[in-house]
Parts: structure tokens; C-alpha cells; sequence
């Protein structure tokens, strides 16, 4: 203990590990209150490591736990240590970002305060947070995470450990977008009036949508989902739609296909952990390392432990590990059969995985893409419990909207076109509920109600803002890209005048006098597990073992374009987030 200390600064009262410090802890416990040592203390210079680890490297113990999740876990060779004896430092060899989307892991590690989150500097100490233990929604996963607020603030998201998801990673914009929830917030109601928004009231905002419903002919109400809709906003929604008389409905804005009634095709059938005992992945058409870090790091622990072969049909990119490129197009996919080296790989593998990205299915082949895929994962399933055949979703409300059947036939293989015809004919009233992925040009004649937390695209052109609570305000069900069900924590009330989406809708329903069912929040999820049993059982899944489709299609000459530009700000709240836009100018710039 006394060797430890030798050189560590008394800077508990300014240090942010203050509290929460595992040296500190084993001092309290085992230290001795008096040194007998005289010498001079060592210093050394602070490390620029990005926008997102502050360093004190004076207070460093050489434990060297963030050079090995560096190189081992993370995969990249950023941080090591140099020099020796009294003169040895961790550091970043050339002083350079961390270029990892799971560099915050690190602030986690560090037994000391040497690597502390440079967002968090300086905000509170630990003592005065609330404490929420909830999940994560910026990718298809759920990572268990710890929310830390003070009042209706929120300053920390940190990981839980859980081995069956995230084991103890979290991702960089799962732990950092967080400062995103507190700018260009949408907190009233605001209504359009001579080409501009204006602060109004809910009485006025319902009124105004009543006289819109009957204007544009309630039947042809359009009703659309976002990354972070809930299952609880996605049938309440699908109820109204149904009770106006329509069904126009959907959650595919990216146009990912899949087929019907057969939910293992845009299931992760194999379940996360299994991608541990992998010995051959074929990835179709995914970039893993930014659509779901954490799952990209068992990638790579499986590449590590089981010397797992992965090969990659889609543009070259870097994922932490070794590779083949297979091609960057589609039509590679005719080519897979025992003849071609991965197909023989995959033929002799015991444990073989297909993971398909939805860049691969998002174009009007997308199901015959899928049905080829499938046929491929029959060919070389070899573990009658394991379904080889995976489908990456990047959202978390992707799969519980799917299995709520929350999508209309009519807008199959081609979204946007055919979504731009039907609004051109109709004009109809549309509800965008957080959906700010679309090209907001084809709603110019419709009348548009957006429901959101965040002021983003879709609000510069919406007729009614309505504003909704951010995933850390509410209780909300998701289901994650397994098809396990998690239901997130409310961490403080929501901000403003914001309302739950299911709420609205059950105040709309009274107006068109076809009222919803539900008066609370356990009505609707009782109602919804009498109709969805599947949602009825918490953090449980029930994995579809045989695959339910499949037939060889001759695949067109197709390329493959990542419909991920950008992982720091993919989406409304990391949009709205000051960290990730510093993320975005040191690091990616930087790479590209």
C-alpha cells in the first residue's frame, strides 16, 4: 500500500474519482496514516486522449488495465506503456485520440483518477446523484446501463454488468450522447401559424388536429415510427390508426425488408452470446463496429479465443480484427458454395454464423436477399439449437414495431417512393413519432404532427410540435434484436409540458369518439400482453432454432453503401449532444 502512495498526489479533494476510488477504498481498509517516505514525489505531463478521457497521469499506478482492454478488448493499439522503472508512463504514443468506440470503458477501469470522463469534470460527486439502473437505446442491443441524475438533470450513464448483452462495455454514445438530452430540447406545444411555429396549448394543439383529421379525411392518416419509439407509443398509435379507419402504418424507415410472418428474418436468431463459440462468421452488408460496438467486441473475442475466421461481403472498413474481403457486392452471395474458399470455411466450421446488416436489405431485392441468405444458413447449420441466420437491426424499436406488425404490404420494397405517392395523392395527416430519418421534402403537402424530445429535422417542417419524454423521463418496453424485452426506468419527471405518446393518443381518441381502451400505464401493457404474449416476460428470450424460410434467388450486381455516416451522431439526441459533435471533429475527420 505504502509503495503504491509513494508517488500518488494527495488530490482526493479535486480528484472526480473522489468517492468512488478503488485506491482510496483499499487505503481507507489497509493504509497507514503516516508516510515514511521523504523523497520528492514524481510528476508527468497530462496525455491528450481525445474529447472524452481527461488524464492526470501523475496519480497513475502502472496497472496498465487500460493498455490491455485497449489491445485486447477494444482492439485498438492506442494507449501503452513507455520508458521503465521511475520513468515509465502510459500514454498514447503520439498523442493522438483514442479512435475507439469504446474508449470510455477505459474512465471504468482506471482504479485511480488518472483517466476520468472529461464531460463529467467537475459536475458532482457521486454522493449527490440518484441512482437508476435502466437500459440503453442507441443501438438494437439494450445494454444494461446506470443512469446517474441530480434533479431533473442528467449527468452519467455508466455499465451494469450484463453477461447475456453487453457483459461490462457500454459504447462511447451510450455513455457520452447523454448531454444531448439537455439541449434543443422540446418542452411545450407549438403550432404553425403563418408559416411559423408558435408556443401554444394542448387543448389547442388537440382541437387543431380534430378539425385536420376531418379536413384530410381521417382514413387516410399516416402514422410513422422512430429509432427510439417505444412498444407502448407503437400500439397505442396502431390502435388510433385503426380506430380512424386506416392502416397506414409503418416503422421500416430505412427500408430494411423482411418477410412475413417469419420473425426470424429480422431476428439476431443466435443470440449475442453465442457469437462467443463462432468459429466462421460471414458478415453481409454491416459495419458491427459502429452499428453495435459491444457486439463487434465479442466479434472479436471469438476471433481471439476460437481463432474464429470472419469474412466481409461490403466495402473495406476496419473492424479490430483480421478479415477476408470477400467483394463488395451482393452478387458474391450466388458465388458462397463449397467450391469458394469462405464457403468451404463455412462448410467445415462447427459453430458457422451469418450476420446481415440491414445496407444489405435495404433495397427492393432486400427479401430475395434475405431467402438466399436463409437457404445458405440451412445448408451449413450444424448445432440444431443454434440458428446460424442473424439479422443486425441498428434500432432499438425495430424488431418490437415488427412483431407489433406495425408496417403496411403497400410500402414494401421501395419506402420512400412509394410513401411519396401515397402523400402526394392524400395529402393526408401524418405522425412522425421521433422519426427524423426521412427526406422531409416529400411531406410538403401533408400536415404534419411531430411528436419528439429533441428539436430535429422533422421539426422544422412540422404544423404541431408535441413534445414527448426522452427514454430517461418514462417507463418504456422495447425489444431488443435477439427479441429479448427490457423495460427502462423512469430517472426524473419529464421537462415541461411533455406528455407520453400513449397519453395523446388516448386524449385523441376521445375526440373522434372511438375511445382506446386503456385509461394507465398497466391497462396498456396488460392489454398489450393479452394480444402479444411474446411481450410478457421480462429479459427472457426464446430463441427460434429452425429457420422458417428460404429459397435460392439469383442476386443482381448490387453494391453495398454503410447506411451509417456517421456513429457520433446518428440520431436525434446524439445530434443535439456537444460531446459527440467534438467526437465527430477530432476522430472522425481525423480517420477520414
Amino acid at each position: 500500500m505504502e509503495f503504491l502512495l509513494i508517488n500518488h498526489p494527495l488530490d482526493c479533494p479535486i480528484c472526480d474519482q473522489g468517492g468512488e476510488c478503488d485506491l482510496q477504498d483499499q487505503a481507507m481498509y489497509y493504509g497507514f496514516d503516516k508516510t515514511r517516505y521523504e523523497e520528492n514525489k514524481r510528476a508527468v505531463q497530462n496525455k491528450n486522449m481525445g474529447p472524452l478521457v481527461k488524464t492526470i497521469m501523475t496519480r497513475c499506478i502502472h496497472c496498465t488495465r487500460c493498455v490491455r482492454f485497449s489491445t485486447e478488448v477494444a482492439g485498438v493499439d492506442d494507449i501503452g506503456l513507455l520508458g521503465r522503472g521511475e520513468n515509465a508512463e502510459i500514454t498514447t504514443y503520439l498523442e493522438k485520440t483514442i479512435d475507439s468506440e469504446l474508449s470510455g470503458n477505459v474512465i471504468d477501469l482506471c482504479p485511480v483518477g488518472a483517466l476520468t470522463s472529461k464531460p463529467y469534470a467537475f459536475k458532482s460527486r457521486p454522493w449527490e446523484l440518484n441512482k437508476t439502473e435502466t437500459y440503453d437505446v442507441f443501438d438494437g442491443i439494450g445494454s444494461s446501463i446506470r443512469i446517474d441524475t441530480r434533479g431533473k438533470k442528467v449527468l452519467r450513464a455508466l455499465p451494469r454488468i450484463n453477461e447475456e448483452t453487453n457483459e461490462e462495455w457500454i459504447s462511447d454514445k451510450s455513455r457520452f450522447a447523454i448531454d444531448g438530452l439537455s439541449r434543443q430540447r422540446l418542452d411545450t406545444v407549438y403550432i404553425k401559424k403563418d408559416g411559423k411555429l408558435q408556443k401554444s396549448s394542448w387543448n389547442d394543439a388537440i382541437s387543431k388536429i380534430e378539425k385536420e383529421l376531418i379536413k384530410r379525411d381521417q382514413k387516410n392518416t399516416v402514422m410513422l415510427s422512430g429509432k427510439f419509439t417505444d412498444i407502448e407509443t407503437i400500439y397505442a398509435s396502431k390502435k388510433f390508426n385503426e380506430n380512424l379507419g386506416s392502416n397506414y402504418f409503418d416503422c421500416r424507415f430505412d427500408n430494411a425488408q423482411f418477410i412475413e410472418n417469419s420473425p426470424d428474418s429480422y431476428k439476431f436468431n443466435s443470440t449475442i452470446q453465442e457469437i462467443e463459440s463462432a468459429d466462421a462468421i460471414l458478415l453481409i452488408g454491416s459495419n458491427p463496429r459502429w452499428e453495435a460496438a459491444v457486439l463487434n467486441a465479442r466479434i472479436r473475442k471469438a476471433y481471439i479465443e476460437n481463432n474464429c475466421k470472419i469474412g466481409l461481403i461490403g466495402p473495406k472498413i476496419d473492424l479490430t480484427y483480421n478479415y477476408m474481403h470477400l467483394s463488395d457486392s451482393l452478387e458474391h452471395i450466388n458465388k458462397l458454395n463449397d467450391r469458394c474458399d469462405f464457403g468451404k470455411i463455412l462448410k467445415d466450421s462447427k459453430n458457422p454464423l451469418i450476420i446481415i446488416g440491414t445496407s444489405a436489405i435495404n433495397n427492393t431485392d432486400g427479401s430475395m436477399i434475405l431467402q438466399s441468405c436463409a437457404s445458405l444458413a440451412k445448408k451449413i447449420q450444424k448445432n440444431r439449437d443454434v440458428n446460424p441466420l442473424n439479422i443486425l437491426n441498428q434500432d432499438v424499436s425495430r424488431v418490437g414495431a415488427l412483431e407489433l406488425k406495425f408496417y403496411n404490404k403497400e410500402f414494401d420494397f421501395d419506402y420512400h417512393s412509394k410513401l411519396k405517392k401515397y402523400l402526394s395523392k392524400k395529402k393526408p395527416v401524418v405522425f412522425l413519432m421521433g422519426l427524423d430519418e426521412i427526406d422531409v421534402s416529400i411531406l410538403k403537402d401533408s400536415f404534419v404532427i411531430y411528436m419528439g424530445h429533441n428539436g430535429d429535422r422533422s421539426a422544422a417542417v412540422a404544423d404541431i410540435i408535441l413534445p414527448t419524454p426522452a427514454y430517461t423521463e418514462k417507463s418504456s418496453t422495447y425489444m431488443n434484436i435477439e427479441g429479448r424485452v427490457f423495460q427502462t426506468t423512469k430517472c426524473h419527471n419529464p421537462l415541461g409540458d411533455a406528455k407520453e405518446e400513449w397519453k395523446v393518443f388516448r386524449a385523441l381518441s376521445d375526440i373522434i369518439n372511438n375511445k382506446l381502451n386503456f385509461n394507465n400505464l398497466s391497462e396498456l401493457r396488460g392489454e398489450i400482453i393479452s394480444s402479444f404474449s411474446q411481450f410478457a416476460h421480462l429479459n427472457e428470450i426464446n430463441p427460434i432454432n429452425k429457420i422458417s424460410f428460404g429459397k435460392i434467388h439469383k442476386i443482381k450486381n448490387i453494391n453495398i453503401n454503410y447506411n451509417i455516416e456517421n456513429f457520433y451522431m446518428n440520431d436525434s439526441i446524439s445530434r443535439s449532444s456537444e460531446t459527440m459533435a467534438l467526437c465527430t471533429k477530432d476522430i472522425l475527420s481525423k480517420v477520414a
